[in-house]
């Protein structure tokens, strides 16, 4: 079930009588579940269900949940599994035939999506960024895959000392001119939406270093992006000449874009062709 992502209040009754009525709660962390069930009066048995001990715990809980109890599950903020534990103990619950049930409430990403200003859909939600050398590489498929057609707002969680590199690093990939924002401490006290292009999202946090939760917004490349385009024209005139395969490979090398990438795109306008 989602918990409230800073303001104790976004919590639906719904939720509430599930942490009093549950067998047991589980939950990332015990200090920050119990401060959420100290305000609102509930006492009940709190379990860590967390990266580092999910899995070991898995055969517990479900003999316990064969058994007829009911678990409330939790994360720190926002809806678990979303870039929070319990992908495990759920997937493992249905391919036991338990029922499961979502209880829904507040979400990071969402929340920010709708506050950002960018397109709303579609949208993607990526989770954390890879970190180092990874991260530009990850930047890269994704501007690859917009060369190919994709157009998607991409949502990321980031940590605040990390934002700046990653902005610059994305700057470096997208554009520095690419709409972005970054919602910081969402339902909080200071609560802080900054929009613009890449650049001047830069410049506001280079000028007041960023602190608290994070969520980092990209919006979709804009309509005089040529990129798509570029590729479709280089493949159409290769594959008047070539097999699908060897199109791909032969652009693949003129674009600088990822092979399977191409060839995956190669594959779609060769079967356009074949349909028209």
């Amino acid at each position: 079930m989602a918990t409230p992502i800073g303001n104790l209040t976004d919590i639906s009754q719904r939720a509430l009588e599930a942490l009093q009525q549950a067998d047991a709660i589980l939950c990332e962390d015990t200090r920050v579940t119990t401060k959420l069930l100290r305000h609102y009066g509930i006492n009940n048995q709190l379990i860590p269900l967390h990266d580092h001990n999910e899995q070991e715990r898995l055969p517990h809980l479900i003999d316990r949940l064969h058994n007829g109890q009911r678990f409330a599950l939790v994360s720190d903020a926002g809806t678990p599994i979303v870039s929070d534990p319990g992908y495990r103990l759920t997937r493992a619950a249905l391919e036991q035939e338990i029922t499961v049930t979502s209880l829904p409430g507040a979400n990071a990403a969402v929340t920010a999506l709708t506050l950002s200003g960018l397109p709303p859909a579609p949208f993607m939600f990526l989770g954390f960024p890879p970190r180092g050398d990874a991260r530009r590489q990850n930047f890269a498929a994704l501007r690859a895959a917009e060369q190919a057609g994709l157009s998607s707002t991409l949502i990321w969680y980031e940590s605040p000392h990390r934002l700046l590199d990653t902005l610059k690093t994305q700057q470096a990939v997208f554009g520095a001119e690419r709409s972005a924002a970054v919602g910081r401490e969402l339902t909080k006290h200071f609560e802080e939406m900054v929009r613009g292009s890449l650049t001047e999202v830069i410049a506001h946090f280079e000028a007041a270093p960023p602190r608290g939760e994070i969520t980092l917004l990209l919006g979709p490349p804009p309509e005089e992006d040529t990129g798509a385009q570029e590729l479709d024209h280089a493949l159409k005139q290769a594959l008047e000449s070539h097999s699908v395969k060897d199109a791909a490979a032969l652009v693949a090398g003129i674009v600088n874009l990822p092979k399977r990438t191409v060839y995956n795109r190669a594959l779609e306008l060769s079967k356009q062709k074949k349909e028209d």
